[in-house]
C-alpha cells in the first residue's frame, strides 16, 4: 500500500494520514488536495492518481466540501460538466450568503 507523503498532513488536519488508504480514501484525498493543496501537492497527487481519476472526482463532487472558486477552477481546467443542482450542493456554505 502506498503511503501519503508526510507533507500532506497539513491538508488532512483531522486525519491520521498513516491510516489513510490510497484507494479507499481516493475521493477524500483528491478533494482535499484540490481544495487546500499547493502546486507541489498537486504534482504529488498526479503521482498517485490519473487525470481520469481526478476528473471523475470533480465531475461528482462531494456535497458541502468544495470552495466555490476552487471547484469552478477545476471544472474549467478539467473541462467537466456538473449539473447545476449538484454544483450548488457541493459548495461549502455557512449560510451567511444569500443564494
Amino acid at each position: 500500500m502506498k503511503k501519503l507523503p508526510k507533507s500532506f498532513q497539513r491538508i488532512f488536519w483531522s486525519y491520521d494520514i498513516d491510516k489513510m488508504d490510497i484507494e479507499k480514501d481516493k475521493r477524500e484525498i483528491i478533494t482535499q488536495v484540490l481544495n487546500h493543496g499547493t502546486w507541489d501537492d498537486l504534482k504529488l497527487l498526479y503521482r498517485f492518481y490519473s487525470e481520469g481519476d481526478i476528473r471523475k472526482i470533480v465531475s461528482y463532487p462531494r456535497r458541502g466540501v468544495w470552495f466555490e472558486k476552487v471547484l469552478n477552477f477545476w471544472v474549467k481546467m478539467l473541462d467537466v460538466k456538473i449539473k447545476e443542482e449538484v454544483y450548488k450542493k457541493a459548495i461549502f456554505n455557512l449560510g451567511l450568503q444569500k443564494e
